[in-house]
């Protein structure tokens, strides 16, 4: 029965189930379904594969297989007058699919949000978007709107529209969309799952801490866990150490940019290879066991006048400060340091943390040659939105399963934050042994923020947690491939285990590897 204060508009057409799949409703029956605080703005039938436009100018088109004929519903939760008569609300959009499976899923913001972006579910669910593998879907704005980019903030000023962001609206929207899913198809969906990276990967772990009943499966990637701590350590600290070793302009400032030549660079990458590619059992470009990774820069440091053969030693000594990870003057550690991985030389846009430019996400990096870590790290720290619980008896005792993931190559959030973070949970949560029956954590090699880097950056994350949740079978690996290493397969290991080669067989199939503990 749903809700008593539902007030469901007559007229729905509901057809009855057939199989595992439960027909559609009436799509344009739903605008006028009455839910307290909700205004539906808009529903469209949308046929099999149509065209789908860009979320916003400049963002990229949908590219992926052709999507299900499905209803989508826009909608605002809360819309109300703030900080200086400006206009906010909870957007939201929520596609549902003309064949369901009985699901739902919620997928994650990124940067700063304010944008409702297409529902379709694209993110780690393997070749097919969740929305194609027959999931309601539904995705928000978080409660305002980006003016200038995705790392627009200035929302902020506005309390609930912080709050909102920082922990309440996805909460909402799920509530909404479960009455609207349960409408639409006469029956509420069986298992909801969450699905996020990023800042999608923080509000996933917000969800596990301060919802803990309102998904049945939640997948964290690459969480902006700490944002004030990150952004201190890749905006203050690295660049201040790299700028305490680098080359003086006209004017005597420090070249950021230029701490290590491209000669440099390769240098340092060959050695690490070198020492760590074939922990694995194989040399292929692809450092599997990072946690076994002892890669000690000091041994390229110039003894004597610097040749093509090393790197000079206060460039070392830069680079090793700085991967290290910031430490106050009390030898506390602000925040983990960052793995050497095979990404940490690209250049682009967001260059690896080897291969800084001249700017970084908010602006150019400092000039500074020193660093007042013990003022900085007062401010860093903001409890709205940092994901720091770690009791989560409610979560795993209703069934709940939680997978976190993390690119060993992620210049923005080091996968170390998120690996402390994970073994943090044993403490509150009866051991280790205990916390692995309902969540695991996976490093992915080589990859970037979220994708990207000379890694296998494709995987089915979305299978993963099904599989734990609705037949209680937890994941032994998950295959991972992706462009950079065409013709490749791994399998990611759920930690403390790595994939190794088994010593025979071909090495570009996952089959030819085992998952081992690292050491």
């Amino acid at each position: 029965m749903l809700p008593k204060h539902l007030a469901i508009l007559l007229g729905l057409s509901l057809t009855a189930s057939f199989g595992c799949a439960q027909a559609a409703g009436n799509c344009d029956a739903l605008t006028g379904l009455k839910l307290a605080g909700v205004e539906i703005t808009k529903t469209t039938a949308v046929p099999a594969g149509s065209t789908i436009p860009a979320a916003y100018p400049g963002a990229p088109a949908y590219a992926g297989p052709p999507l299900p004929a499905y209803c989508r519903v826009d909608g605002v939760i809360n819309r109300r007058k703030g900080v200086g008569g400006e206009e906010f609300g909870i957007g939201f959009a929520l596609a549902l699919p003309e064949l369901w499976n009985g699901d739902f899923m919620m997928q994650g913001g990124g940067g700063g949000n304010g944008v409702v972006a297409p529902p379709f579910g694209m993110s780690y669910s393997g070749d097919k978007p969740a929305l194609a593998r027959g999931f309601a879907v539904a995705s928000t704005d978080t409660g305002h709107k980006a003016k200038t980019g995705p790392f627009d903030f200035s929302f902020m000023r506005d309390q609930l529209a912080y709050l909102d962001f920082a922990y309440q609206a996805n909460a909402e929207v799920a509530g909404v969309a479960k009455q609207i899913v349960a409408a639409y198809y006469r029956k509420p969906a069986s298992y909801s799952y969450f699905v996020g990276c990023s800042t999608g990967g923080r509000e996933g772990m917000i969800l596990s801490q301060r919802f803990p009943t309102v998904f049945n499966g939640i997948v964290s990637g690459d969480p902006a866990m700490r944002t004030g701590f990150s952004n201190l350590a890749i905006a203050q600290w690295i660049p201040v150490a790299y700028n305490q070793a680098a080359p003086r302009d006209a004017e005597g400032k420090p070249e950021t940019d230029k701490l290590i030549t491209d000669k440099g660079r390769k240098l340092f990458m060959a050695a690490l290879l070198k020492q760590c590619d074939a922990i694995d059992g194989i040399a292929d470009g692809m450092i599997s066991d990072p946690l076994d990774c002892h890669f000690d820069p000091a041994v390229l440091a110039c003894k004597g006048a610097p040749d093509d053969s090393c790197i000079p030693a206060a460039t070392v000594a830069a680079i090793k400060k700085a991967f290290a990870g910031p430490v106050d003057s009390r030898g506390y550690q602000v925040y983990p340091g960052f793995l050497y991985d095979t990404g940490i030389a690209e250049k682009g846009p967001v260059p690896g943390l080897l291969a800084l430019g001249t700017r970084g996400i908010f602006g150019p990096y400092t000039k500074a040659m020193t660093i007042d870590l013990d003022k900085l790290e007062e401010k860093a720290s903001d409890p709205l939105v940092e994901p720091a619980a770690t009791m989560l008896s409610t979560f795993s005792g209703e069934g709940g399963k939680l997978i976190f993931f993390h690119g060993d190559s992620d210049p923005w959030f080091s996968p170390l934050d998120t690996l402390d973070y994970y073994k943090s949970l044993a403490a509150a949560n009866g051991g280790a042994d205990k916390v692995a029956e309902w969540s695991q954590m996976y490093l992915v090699p080589g990859m970037r923020h979220c994708g990207g880097g000379p890694a296998l950056d494709q995987f089915d994350m979305v299978s993963a947690i099904v599989n734990w949740v609705e037949k209680g079978t937890a994941p032994e690996d998950v295959i991972a491939t992706g462009r950079a290493f065409p013709g490749r397969s791994r399998p990611l290991c759920p930690y403390p285990k790595h994939a190794q080669y088994k010593g025979s067989g071909d090495p570009q199939d996952a089959g030819n590897f085992a998952c081992v503990d690292s050491k």
